[in-house]
């Protein structure tokens, strides 16, 4: 990305933006699982019913407030399952605990580390995300520091977390208009509001609640995302 003027993200972004290019080849869309904020020992047949219901490629372990000792104990299984079905294991917020458990990555907010660091001390095969809000500057420094994805959200209203950034879905366009790095679309996405997220160019799609706490259950929940995003591929 060397040479790129860095945007003003106070300048509000053309919602046309992409639509003046021709648009790139880009793999199809999918899911990317986040962990529910709290798992239980029946969790890891939780995991295999969704991932085994449609094509998921990554599942972050997301746990706040508890220590790396606890989070490990929790991980093995699940890290287990990950790569039994070929799909990437992401460690949240922690470089350190990432290194201990030799996941496939590490996911970093803002205030989580450098991707730099992240690179020296997990290898250069790691999967580094950049939680970027609903900053282009944001995203455009996290590719040179050398993320492997950036995620801009939220864009729907959310329960997981408090959010204070909420990007217009036309940064997905911009964003893979520019560049080949992949982007995450996160933020309260249900299979009914997912594809406009596709549509504007969302590589992924990070879900939690409409997975993990779907009325029908996980597998249905993530048979109904793989339908949208087949209809949009």
């Amino acid at each position: 990305m060397p040479g790129e003027d860095i945007p003003n993200d106070e300048i509000d972004l053309d919602p046309g933006f992409a639509d003046r290019f021709d648009r790139q080849f880009r793999p199809a869309c999918q899911l990317y699982l986040i962990s529910p904020p709290a798992i239980d020992a029946g969790f890891g047949d939780r995991l295999i019913r969704a991932i085994e219901a449609g094509p998921v490629a990554a599942f972050q372990l997301r746990l706040k407030g508890m220590d790396d000792h606890a989070i490990a104990r929790i991980a093995e299984p699940l890290q287990r399952i990950c790569g039994d079905r070929d799909v990437s294991f992401i460690i949240n917020d922690s470089i350190g605990l990432a290194k201990r458990l030799g996941a496939d990555g590490v996911h970093l907010g803002q205030d989580d580390g450098d991707p730099r660091e992240a690179r020296i001390a997990l290898g250069p095969n790691a999967q580094i995300g950049v939680t970027c809000h609903d900053s282009r500057h944001l995203a455009m420094d996290a590719g040179e520091a050398g993320a492997d994805y950036v995620a801009f959200g939220a864009f729907y209203p959310t329960t997981t977390k408090e959010v204070r950034h909420h990007p217009d879905p036309s940064i997905l366009g911009w964003w893979t208009t520019l560049f080949e790095l992949p982007c995450v679309a996160i933020g309260g996405i249900t299979p009914a509001n997912a594809a406009p997220l596709i549509e504007a160019g969302a590589d992924f799609l990070a879900v939690c609640n409409a997975v993990w706490n779907a009325g029908e259950g996980e597998t249905a929940a993530v048979q109904a995302f793989a339908a949208v995003l087949g209809k949009t591929a």
